[in-house]
Parts: C-alpha cells; structure tokens; sequence
C-alpha cells in the first residue's frame, strides 16, 4: 500500500507570514482538517504512602509493615511499555496536490493554515527537492552563519534543502517537490518522515511521490 495517501487533508496551522503565490502559477488549496492533538503525558507510576500501624499492632507485624513499604515498586514493565509505544509512534502524512511549479505555493499555504490553527512558527519545518525557497536562498546571501544560526535558534519557521543534514527535526514538516531527480526525491521523503514528530504534509505530484516510494515503504 502506498506510503501517502492520494487525498489527504491538513489538520493544522499557525500565525505567519502569508506567502504571496508566484506570478502564473495557482497553488492547491489544501482543506484543513483537525490535526493530531498533543500526546498525553505518560502517566508515572504512583507510589503507596506509608503503612502506619495501629496502637495495637504487634513489634513484629509492624517491622514486616515496614519491609514491605520499603521495597522497590514494580515500574520496569510500566517504563518498558511507554518506550515501546513512543518508538512505534509514527507522523500522520498529508498530501497536498501539486505541481512541480506550484508546490513551493501549496507549501506557502500549509504554512499558513499551521499557524492559522494555531501551530506555533518554531514547530515547523519545510523542505524543497528542487531549487531553494526564496527565503532560504534570501537568508544564504548573507552567509551560512547566519542562516544556520537562525535554525538553531529555533523561534521561526524554517526553510531548507531536503538534502541538508544539517536540519533538524521538527513537530510538523512540510515538504516541497518542486524539482529534483527521482532518486533525490526517492531518498528525501523517507528522511522527512524521520524528522517530522507528529504531522508530514508532502506537496507534489501524487502518483510520482506514490511511485517512488514504493507500495512496500
């Protein structure tokens, strides 16, 4: 089965920048839907108070009360279970529609509906196959110090090639396919599911994305 689905839907969105689609082309509208909620707080395992005896317990009773009190609370299972769901929990994925030429447009408008539904800027990344954003390739004219320095600072949303390692993972990740060989693409798709915590949103083509990555991925 296919890794994206043809007709997906996004859920989110949050305050931003509202990027102004690109003279002759129209970029897909993509129709919010609720995205996914935060993850509730695995629940600590509590511990008993203390075992207080009453005036008529024995010496004896009373020190078995004690021992019992003191021994180590059974949470190794409990402990082991939420680590075994946390790895198990994957990103949910959207896919939005688009063209070569429109995706940087579809992705602009994910951007907004995120922050419109409240995402905040710092939990959103996006990524292009092809040429870069024109943010990104704005922000390297003054030098890759300063550009990655504004990814480390994590505060805003933050646009970068899908090739670059560099990047780091993020609640939400947006994905442009506006160009790029099909291997490239192959390989950047996977590794945007990998950074994305809780929601993938891939603009493109939804029979070449289905096609490269495969029914088995």
């Amino acid at each position: 089965m296919p890794l994206i689905p043809e007709e997906p839907q996004i859920h989110e969105s949050v305050p931003g920048p509202r990027a102004t689609p690109a003279a002759g082309r129209t970029a897909p509208t993509p129709r919010p839907v609720p995205g996914p909620g935060p993850r509730p707080a695995p629940r600590r395992p509590g511990s008993p108070g203390p075992n207080r005896g009453s005036a008529g317990t024995s010496s004896a009773q009373s020190q078995r009360t004690t021992s019992d009190a003191t021994k180590p609370l059974p949470t190794a299972p409990a402990a082991s279970a939420a680590k075994t769901t946390a790895a198990k929990a994957t990103p949910q994925i959207q896919l939005i529609p688009a063209t070569v030429e429109g995706a940087l447009d579809a992705a602009d408008e994910a951007v907004d509906l995120l922050l419109d539904s409240g995402r905040a800027p710092a939990d959103i990344l996006v990524l292009t196959t092809g040429e870069q954003h024109p943010w990104a390739a704005h922000e390297l004219s003054f030098g890759e110090a300063s550009y990655w320095a504004q990814h480390d600072a994590g505060d805003d949303v933050f646009y970068a090639d899908a090739g670059a390692d560099r990047a780091k993972g993020r609640p939400v990740v947006i994905v442009a396919v506006n160009g790029g060989a099909n291997d490239a693409v192959a390989h950047a798709l996977p590794e945007a599911m990998g950074r994305a915590g809780t929601l993938l949103i891939v603009c493109g083509d939804p029979k070449r994305i289905n096609t490269l990555i495969g029914p088995g991925a």
